[in-house]
Parts: C-alpha cells; structure tokens; sequence
C-alpha cells in the first residue's frame, strides 16, 4: 500500500481557480475523506490524484513517485464512481474481471481474484446476473468488487453513496468501513454529505471555494472548528449562529449579550473572548447543547425563547424556537412537552460554547 502526498496543488479552468494551494499528507492505510458544498473542488482534486484532471500547479506523490504526467492505469488506483459505470450487457462476473483481463492476466488469476472479492462483498450468488437484475446496493457492491480485484495501492471514492435510499446509504457506509478495515488499503473518499465524512473519515479535508478550511479527525473538527463555515458544515441540525456584543462588567465578568440573550462567559474562555470587550462576536451553539432550564441553572447561563416549530423525531425533540431577532434550533429529550407558541427558558452547556471573529469568521 501507499501514502499519497499533494502538495501547493492548483487546478484552473481558464479564469476559474478551482482548487487553490492544497497540501495533504494521507498516510500509508489511512480512511481520509473530502468533504464541502458543490462547487469546492473536492471532486476535481480526487480526478487529479485519479489522473482524468490534469495538474495545473504542485505535485501528487503515489507511494515514493511523483504521477502528475502518468495516465491512470499506471498510477496503481482504483476508482469507484457516483454512478457505477457499469457495462449492461455484461455479466456481475464480466464486468468485475474487465480491467484484469486488460491488463492480460491469466484465467486462474481472474478467477480466483473475481471470487474472492464476491465473497467478501456478499454477491458470490451474483456473479451470473447482468446489472439490470440487481439493486441499486448490489450494483455497488459489483462497482467495489471491480475496484477491490485490482489490488490496488490507493482506492478513490467519488460520491459511491449519492443514489442509494437512505436505508441503504446507512448499511452501505457500516460495510465500507468494515472493507476498509479487512482490505487495509489508503482510501479517498469524497462526499457532500457531512454524515458520512464523520463516519467513515479516520480524518476529514473540509473545502471551500477550492480552498482547505480544516483538516482532522472527525470529533477534533466537531469540538474544535477552525472557523464559523467549518462549525456550521459539520452536525445536524447545524451549530446556531447569533451576533453577540462582549460587556465586562464590574468584578472582572464577562457576558456576551444580544436582544434575546444574555450569557455570562466561562472562565476557560474569558481569556480569549475578553479581547474582545465593546466589540462584537459571533456566538455558536450546537443544538444538542441547548436543554430546557431547570430550577437552580445559573441565570447567566439561560434565556427565554418562544417555539415556533415542533419536530418529533423520536429520540429527540427539535424545537425551532426564536430569541429576540434569532432562530435557533434546540434538541431536547422527547420526554419534553412543548407546543407551538409556547415560551420555555432554554439552558446552554457553558462548556461547549464557540465564538468566532464577525469580520475574519476564524474561530477565538
């Protein structure tokens, strides 16, 4: 297997600066997974890594060689595509064994690669069908198996999950980290879908406008984002963002204070938060940081909010609630009675406040 290395890697479609100065090191077995809006670059720095776009500016290194001008098939990768690219008029067998019989390997060597990778993926009872008389998770499973005969140093995902049901993404994101797992083998993986970053990801590239905002590991960018666009991709529902002004008070205490709020800054932050004194800053609160208050809450601590939406999903309650100008989300337990126009006394988790620069977006 291989680590893969980019480094000041630039990509322009004439006067579009699609990918802007990115530098990754995945290292050698490593699960790594791109992820942003549409438009971020994240599938066009895979296709360079892939070969199919070429390199305007910087380097990717495969394993100890730079591959910017070898063609695909000699840069030892496989792929896997949003939408399968699978031969209709072949069998599951035919088209997992297509790219080994290219490549002139013998008989034998097809077969037993083609039944070991049926056998792990689960469609060894497949293997006669023709694509059409599969569903849309065993076509993927036929797409992987193509990729996982290869033996390749490098897998590379682009989007593999977008058209499966929701059911189906969930079980196929539980088997392709349990193949990552048996395979070992360094793995690129890009999506849109913040869900499947933080669950397949051993680290996460989040993109924006063709830049890298962060890098890490899934729970490090949660706890602690670089920046207010990286706070609000990452979690569902997303962070609520409100505008704060920072008052320091008589005795040293610091709160943060809009129409709707009024909240004491922790000691922990107040070191960082109290440059800021007279100033405006941009308060984050996850959803699931917001509880219903209860007697005893500090009062620097909670607000009143008015619920004007109620969505009960089960294990949770969202409330959309408003806090003078703001709407904010809240999950709370499902035990909650809450009704619309209801005006409840909401509680944040002092620990897990973020506050970031209202003209820069960094985080403080």
């Amino acid at each position: 297997m291989a680590q893969v290395v980019i480094r000041n890697l630039n990509k322009r479609f004439d006067d579009v600066h699609a990918v802007q100065d990115v530098n990754l090191e995945i290292r050698d077995k490593e699960f790594v997974v791109f992820v942003g809006p549409s438009g971020c670059g994240k599938t066009t720095t895979l296709r360079m890594i892939a070969g199919l776009e070429s390199i305007t500016s910087g380097q990717i290194l495969i394993g100890d060689r730079i591959v910017n001008e070898l063609p695909p098939m000699d840069r030892d990768i496989a792929m896997v595509f949003q939408n399968y690219a699978l031969y209709p008029h072949m069998s599951v067998y035919d088209n997992m064994a297509f790219g080994l019989k290219m490549r002139k390997f013998s008989r034998e060597d097809i077969a037993r690669r083609v039944r070991e990778a049926a056998e792990i993926l689960g469609i060894q009872d497949y293997l006669h069908r023709k694509p059409r008389q599969l569903s849309g998770g065993q076509r993927q499973r036929v797409a992987l198996g193509r990729a996982i005969v290869r033996h390749p140093q490098v897998f590379l995902f682009d989007e593999p999950l977008s058209n499966l049901d929701a059911k189906l993404r969930v079980q196929m994101r539980v088997e392709l980290r349990k193949l990552h797992e048996r395979l070992g083998t360094t793995a690129v993986y890009v999506t849109h879908d913040q869900v499947e970053a933080m669950t397949l990801g051993d680290r996460v590239m989040v993109m924006r406008d063709g830049r890298v905002q962060q890098v890490g590991e899934p729970l490090e960018l949660y706890n602690h984002p670089a920046n207010r666009f990286v706070a609000g991709f990452l979690g569902s529902p997303a962070m609520n963002f409100t505008t704060v002004r920072v008052m320091a008070e008589n005795g040293g205490e610091l709160w943060v204070v809009n129409q709707g709020m009024r909240i004491q800054v922790p000691a922990a932050l107040a070191g960082r938060v109290g440059r800021y004194a007279g100033r405006e800053l941009t308060l984050g609160i996850r959803p699931e940081d917001l509880r219903i208050a209860r007697d005893g809450d500090a009062e620097g601590l909670t607000f009143e909010a008015l619920v004007e939406v109620v969505e009960q999903l089960g294990s949770e309650i969202l409330l959309d609630v408003k806090t003078g100008a703001d709407m904010m989300v809240a999950a709370v337990e499902p035990t909650v009675r809450a009704k619309l126009r209801d005006r409840l006394r909401l509680a944040v988790n002092p620990e897990r406040l973020h506050f970031f620069d209202a003209q820069t977006e960094e985080a403080v």
